[in-house]
């Protein structure tokens, strides 16, 4: 069973990941789905995403729920029904969950050459020129849209821009670590990020900062 690895953040919150190798059969085996993601399921015409979502049922019996414990709101966020916070992700072979008493989010990026054609639409690309080579910006893109991607999915509102809205406080690889600041619709907030990488995946998750940063 490929549970890839947990990650404790805090008292209250962690972090698990699932690399998917099971068949859909296996990963089915003994997992009860309500009616509706049991429609879902049906509906997936893809094998690895039938394959990911089952592994996220496995991610939540981890963590102790089942996924009648699981609901979603109008903007497609979801939620726990004990008043939890949970952030669901997945990318290729990879899924993850993070469950909180705090308002969270995660992402997992698999590190692609294709991130270069997309930068300019989530970050000013004029920011990365001292960067030393492309496999180097692949990574630090990667890490970037992840962040914003990871507190999109907290704020959860429609309108919200990558690139007008959310910006990520510059960092080097080695910190683990950054914030981002949200101005958007009357939220004006900080968020604290963890990232790290691992089999050319980058994977990213945060939460509401507790204090804002000094410039």
């Amino acid at each position: 069973m490929p549970l890839f690895k947990i990650i404790t953040v805090d008292e209250q919150t962690k972090v698990f990941i699932w690399k998917v190798e099971e068949s859909y059969e296996w990963l089915a085996d003994g997992i009860k789905l309500t009616p509706h993601c049991q429609s879902r399921v049906n509906g997936m015409k893809s094998e690895i995403h039938r394959r990911g979502f089952m592994s996220i049922r496995h991610l939540m019996a981890e963590a102790g729920y089942v996924d009648s414990d699981l609901y979603y709101d109008d903007h497609g966020k979801p939620h726990l029904k004990d008043d939890k916070y949970i952030s669901i992700t997945h990318s290729f072979n990879y899924t993850a969950i993070i469950i909180s008493n705090k308002d969270v989010g995660i992402d997992i990026e698999k590190q692609r050459e294709k991130i270069l054609k997309i930068a300019n639409k989530f970050t000013p690309l004029d920011e990365y020129h001292t960067l030393a080579n492309e496999e180097a910006l692949i990574r630090k893109l990667t890490i970037v849209w992840g962040a914003k991607e990871a507190v999109y999915k907290i704020i959860a509102e429609p309108g919200l821009g990558f690139l007008q809205h959310i910006n990520v406080t510059d960092f080097d690889f080695d910190d683990s670590g950054t914030t981002t600041h949200v101005r958007f619709n009357g939220i004006d907030g900080w968020f604290d990020v963890s990232f790290f990488e691992f089999e050319n995946f980058t994977c990213v998750y945060a939460m509401p900062s507790n204090s804002k940063p000094k410039a």
